[in-house]
């Protein structure tokens, strides 16, 4: 009962005018955009959008959401603090789209990317750099251990020095250099990591004037309701919108 209630507040969410829902006060302001031109990640996106409905509530955010592009311009990206791409595949952007976003970052925007968000925007460089790195590949789901690379970390001194979770885990390309490795995968605690000992799972860095975070969690429905993913999440809000500067 509890889940349809949410999913009717979620509906309440998307349906409502964007001049409704942007107001002029000092609330943080969230868009969580899900379009996708590949795979559809239906359960994921589900749950992350229940879960950012959870967390708005809690902390009493401004969210919207979107399944399409059509926000990506200057007059609402201006009232948005912080782009979190759920679960977003191929190529979801025009190309004046990414003109806006470009402008957002540099205005010091933040940019939280969930799981395929790194299946994304393969053709545009500047994307790739600002999300971090590419997919390239994935075993089969399953339970993996994480080691905890920054434990002292405000996004992830809430986690143990190693833990293990059930999930889709990435095989990643391209890497950005310059991105600040909180979270990697011990490749010999399952099958199917082909990065070897440098295997990141989530990160984040500084980028053209704004910041970023990345986790590879987030195919799987439960890790949504994992609450340590969520806090975790709860801190990459803070940190992209620049309330915590660590």
């Amino acid at each position: 009962m509890m889940k349809i209630i949410l999913l009717l507040f979620i509906n309440f969410l998307i349906n409502i005018t964007s001049d409704n829902f942007y107001k002029k006060n000092d609330k943080i302001s969230l868009l969580v955009f899900y379009e996708t031109q590949g795979f559809v990640h239906e359960e994921a996106i589900r749950e992350g959008k229940i879960m950012m409905s959870k967390i708005g509530n809690q902390k009493n955010y401004n969210i919207i959401f979107a399944d399409n592009s059509d926000l990506f311009d200057g007059t609402y990206l201006d009232k948005v603090d912080v782009i979190i791409f759920l679960c977003t595949t191929l190529d979801v952007l025009d190309e004046k789209e990414e003109k806006a976003m470009k402008k957002f970052i540099r205005n010091g925007g933040g940019f939280i990317g969930i799981h395929s968000a790194t299946d994304t925007e393969y053709e545009w460089e500047w994307y790739g750099k600002l999300v971090g790195a590419y997919f390239m590949n994935h075993p089969d789901i399953q339970k993996a251990t994480i080691i905890t690379e920054k434990e002292s970390h405000f996004l992830t001194d809430h986690l143990k020095d190693s833990w293990s979770i059930k999930d889709e885990w990435y095989n990643f390309k391209d890497f950005n250099p310059d991105i600040n490795v909180l979270l990697s995968l011990d490749e010999t605690s399952y099958e199917g990591g082909e990065n070897g000992e440098y295997h990141p799972i989530s990160w984040y860095h500084e980028f053209d004037g704004g910041r970023s975070f990345y986790t590879g969690l987030g195919h799987v429905g439960e890790t949504y309701n994992d609450p340590r993913f969520v806090k975790m999440i709860n801190k990459a809000i803070l940190y992209t919108s620049g309330l915590v500067t660590k």
